[in-house]
This record gives structure tokens, C-alpha cells and sequence, in this order.
């Protein structure tokens, strides 16, 4: 199997996922998710996943989709497209499988994944994180990372647009 046949093989859709997520639950591995947009890949969003995924066995990544992109950040958003963020991540060495979804939230995503840790960027309030209710009811884990100050997606982005005016 090429390189590029395993970067495919860490992009799931919901059938896809469940089926690899029943043998990861049979090996006993620790299942942990997290989600967010991922547009411009920078040195914050690999330490941020970096750190996620040293809290389990299995990293699973909600990548969010252009459309919930542009309603989350504006119409000038994404920078990448979907396809591209999808296989950005799942190039990933410590990223097991990335699914994309469509809502606002990943609220019906985490339903599905029932994951044993879910991880959000540290300006996250815990209770107020998406999932907290589902995660806690099964008895897993809340894990907060903070940011790595000057890194952020939205600062690029203004850098670049302030530079070129």
C-alpha cells in the first residue's frame, strides 16, 4: 500500500467510522476526539492535536465542513477546502481518522464516537465544551490545552490582508 492510500484510509464517513471504531473498542484503546475547522494547519493546531492524542491510543478528529466553516468564520472562509483539510490532517503521523460534519457543532458526532476523552482548546469553560454531557454521562474524561500564544489561524489571516493593503 502508497503513502497516499494510507492518508485516504484515515478519512472515514459514518459507516466507515463506527465499523473502525468497534475494532478499536475490542482492542481496548482509548478513544479520543476532538474537532475544529483546521484551516491553515500552523505550529498551534500540531501542538494542540500533538497533545491530544498523547492522552489516548486514538486520535479522531470532526473536521468541519466549508459550509459550517463559512457560517462559523465569515464567507471569506475556509482558506482550504475540505478535501484538502481532510487529507492535511490525516497526513498526520499521530491522527488516526478524521470524519468531516456539517452542523455548528459536533454535538451528533460525539453521540457517535462516544469518545473515552474529548479535548478542547483551553479558552473553553469545561462544563460549556460540546459533548461534555454525553462524555461525563459514560464516565469519560474532559481535557482542556491551551493555545500556543501567537498562533491562531484568524492572526495569519490578518497579517496577510494588513500586509498586502
Amino acid at each position: 500500500m502508497n503513502k497516499q492510500e494510507l492518508i485516504e484510509r484515515k478519512i472515514f464517513n459514518l459507516k466507515t467510522l463506527e465499523k473502525a471504531l468497534s475494532f478499536w473498542r475490542f482492542a481496548d484503546k482509548k478513544i479520543v476526539f476532538t474537532n475544529g475547522c483546521f484551516d491553515l494547519l500552523h505550529l498551534g493546531h500540531i501542538d494542540y492535536l500533538s497533545k491530544a492524542a498523547s492522552l489516548g491510543n486514538i486520535l479522531i478528529v470532526g473536521l468541519n465542513s466549508d459550509a459550517s466553516v463559512s457560517k462559523l468564520k465569515g464567507p471569506h472562509r475556509p482558506l482550504n477546502n475540505e478535501n484538502s483539510r481532510l487529507h492535511i490532517m490525516a497526513s498526520l503521523f499521530f491522527i488516526n481518522g478524521v470524519i468531516l460534519f456539517n452542523e455548528d457543532t459536533p454535538f451528533e458526532l460525539i453521540k457517535i464516537v462516544q469518545p473515552d476523552i474529548l479535548v478542547k482548546c483551553g479558552d473553553y469553560k469545561v462544563e460549556d465544551i460540546v459533548g461534555y454531557d454525553i462524555v461525563k454521562a459514560k464516565g469519560g474524561e474532559i481535557s482542556t490545552i491551551d493555545y500556543v500564544p501567537g498562533y491562531s489561524t484568524s492572526a495569519i489571516e490578518r497579517k496577510i490582508r494588513d500586509s498586502s493593503s
